[in-house]
Order: C-alpha cells, then sequence, then structure tokens
C-alpha cells in the first residue's frame, strides 16, 4: 500500500513560481518511479513530468525549461518546481505511482495561474 499526499497548490499571478511536494509512505520509495500529471477542466489528465528512482526525468514539452521535478529519498518526497507560471498551467496537480501492478495517486492539488 502506498498513500501520496500533494502540498504547495494556490493562486499565483503569470510569470510567478510554485513548488509542489508530494510526500508518498511506504518502504521502497528510493525505486518508485514518480510522475506528476495535470488536469484542467474539460480536458483529460496530463502527464507533466516523471522521475525515475535512478533520477532520470522526462518532460511534456509544454513545460519544458520551466519546471523541474526532483526527488528526496530521505524525505520519501518529490518535488515539482514551476517556473514563469502561464494561465495555460492552471489545473489539477497529482502525483502518481506504480507498485506491485498497482497505481497510486494522491488527492491532488489545485494551481491556479491568474492576474
Amino acid at each position: 500500500q502506498v498513500q501520496l499526499v500533494e502540498s504547495g497548490g494556490g493562486l499565483v499571478q503569470p510569470g510567478g513560481s510554485l513548488r509542489l511536494s508530494c510526500a508518498a509512505s511506504g518502504n521502497f520509495f528510493n525505486i518508485y518511479t514518480m510522475g506528476w500529471y495535470r488536469q484542467a477542466p474539460g480536458k483529460q489528465r496530463d502527464l507533466v513530468a516523471s522521475i525515475t528512482g535512478g533520477g532520470n526525468t522526462n518532460y511534456a514539452d509544454s513545460v519544458k525549461g520551466r519546471f523541474t521535478i526532483s526527488r528526496d529519498n530521505t524525505k520519501k518526497t518529490v518535488y515539482l518546481q514551476m517556473n514563469k507560471l502561464i494561465p495555460e498551467d492552471t489545473a489539477v496537480y497529482s502525483c502518481k505511482t506504480d507498485w506491485l501492478g498497482r497505481e497510486y495517486w494522491g488527492q491532488g492539488t489545485q494551481v491556479t495561474v491568474s492576474s
């Protein structure tokens, strides 16, 4: 069983920054591949960024150069640093991992980019 809890969302002006956190339970966090996803109203949920246990990262084209995913295995936490935010980044952001054939999702955190 894996539990994921996100935090760090909020309202930010265009051009601003936010850092999201996803705290995980479980004894094998250091080998989980972790992903951040987002879903805007009326749209499908899309992968934003992912990071393997070894630290390899992958980003959606729309966030490359603006977002950075990282992890701290000692804290069992994965982060998403979001810079140069634009209104199109407004969405519910959720973290996800897969373990022993099951998907585990957090509850999500709202990010709103607006002036």
